[in-house]
């Protein structure tokens, strides 16, 4: 799944649109690497976030196309 996407379901950002203008600000990294909104996610993968001077760092552990809002909290866990 692309990167923005997984971020707009998961609700860790609540748009995509925001989702890929903080991938293109260069905010997002995936697994350590600055990361684009079309890169790849995969479970295991470790998503880190910068949002002004808070740093927000989860981990994937699952991934599915569409959720509710009480199920997409199992989709990740902070570290």
């Amino acid at each position: 799944m692309r990167l923005d996407k997984y971020l707009k379901v998961s609700r860790i950002i609540k748009r995509r649109t925001v989702a890929n203008d903080a991938c293109d600000a260069g905010r997002v990294t995936v697994n350590g690497k600055v990361a684009k909104a079309s890169t790849n996610v995969l479970v295991g993968d470790r998503i880190d976030i910068e949002f002004g001077n808070k740093t927000v760092s989860v981990e994937v552990t699952r991934i599915v196309e569409s959720t509710k809002k009480e199920d997409a909290k199992e989709m990740f866990k902070y570290l």
